[in-house]
């Protein structure tokens, strides 16, 4: 038999890092929430954006729209490089759009703020109703004659509508064998 000249598959252990709360966190994690929120800092304005990031190893990560290299030339005051192949019609539409999802924000933004204004008034509304007495708790004795024949009134509808349902509910229930009991009001 042959000796092995690989260890094979093993287990690699991910480097992690501690954040100030006690938390394991990746590194690899970390570097692709950043190069989401700079993805989206670059759609949302048209911003031309480079990140480099050092892994603990030393190994350097970056991100670039539209590259590294285009940033970094600009940045140290160089022209942009004569390969830039970004079509002006592709970029004029690339700009159209970035303003629609800009104006698209801007109107959600203005409809979340609408539905908060309602849920405030919504709450102050019910804030009211919860301090004020309801129909069925006032004591008959705090009531003048007129709100004592609309209790009356509303009363007999509530009485009414019971004995209806009632009726129904117990029509549906009752079987072939026993005869339906209906009630009635006096």
């Amino acid at each position: 038999m042959a000796d092995k000249k690989t260890k094979g598959r093993q287990k690699i252990e991910m480097k992690k890092i501690e954040s100030e709360d006690g938390r394991l966190i990746t590194f690899s994690k970390r570097r692709s929430g950043i190069y989401k929120k700079a993805s989206e800092l670059v759609t949302l304005t048209g911003s031309e954006i480079a990140i480099l990031v050092f892994s603990q190893s030393g190994k350097p990560f970056s991100f670039g729209h539209p590259s590294i290299e285009a940033v970094a030339n600009r940045f140290v005051g160089l022209n942009q490089p004569a390969n830039d192949n970004t079509h002006p019609l592709v970029e004029a539409h690339r700009l159209v759009r970035i303003n629609e999802l800009n104006q698209q924000h801007n109107e959600l933004l203005r409809q979340l703020e609408e539905e908060k204004e309602r849920e405030k008034v919504l709450k102050q509304m019910r804030r009211g109703k919860e301090t004020q007495p309801r129909w069925w708790e006032t004591t008959v004795d705090e009531l003048n004659h007129q709100e004592l024949l609309q209790m009356d009134a509303t009363i007999d509808n509530l009485h009414k509508t019971f004995l209806a349902k009632l009726n129904e509910k117990t029509a549906a229930a009752s079987s072939s064998m026993a005869p339906p009991m209906y009630f009635h009001h006096k």
